[in-house]
């Protein structure tokens, strides 16, 4: 994806002094943490994901990460999100990373993309469960 218009959710993220490594950037391990960070949000607001009491939880199964560009304190991340695939008791994610902070006028540059793999299980078991119907159905408006 080219921009964060291109995505039916974003959300913006700020960086935090502690993010940053002796190089003077963002560690590249902060950067699943962001996209954790988008799709647990997502997944709350949108999807009633309860993380706390609900019988059905998301692990991750999967990611991946293509660093584009570096990111740094102080900023802002534009993280957006959209579906590839989703399956009974799975969603693969797309999620790319812009600089909010960087726009030139030609819209903020990609630092990162990549993909992330929920698997929904129930929580006493951890056996794979059925996405839950409101997570279904906001999956599904993100889907591409």
């Amino acid at each position: 994806m080219t921009g964060p218009a291109e995505f039916a959710y974003t959300l913006d993220i700020p960086t935090r002094w502690k993010d940053n490594d002796v190089y003077g950037h963002v560690n590249n391990v902060v950067y699943y943490s962001f996209f954790d960070t988008v799709i647990n949000t997502f997944l709350i607001a949108e999807g009633g994901l309860d993380i706390h009491t609900g019988a059905v939880i998301g692990l991750c199964v999967e990611s991946h990460c293509r660093y584009d560009a570096p990111l740094a304190f102080p900023g802002t991340v534009r993280a957006g999100l959209a579906v590839d695939r989703i399956g009974v008791s799975h969603v693969r994610y797309a999620v790319s990373l812009f600089d909010a902070g960087g726009a030139d006028g030609a819209g903020p540059p990609l630092a990162a993309e990549g993909w992330f793999v929920h698997v929904f299980v129930d929580r006493t078991s951890r056996r794979p469960a059925p996405l839950p119907d409101g997570i279904r159905a906001a999956v599904e408006r993100l889907a591409r």
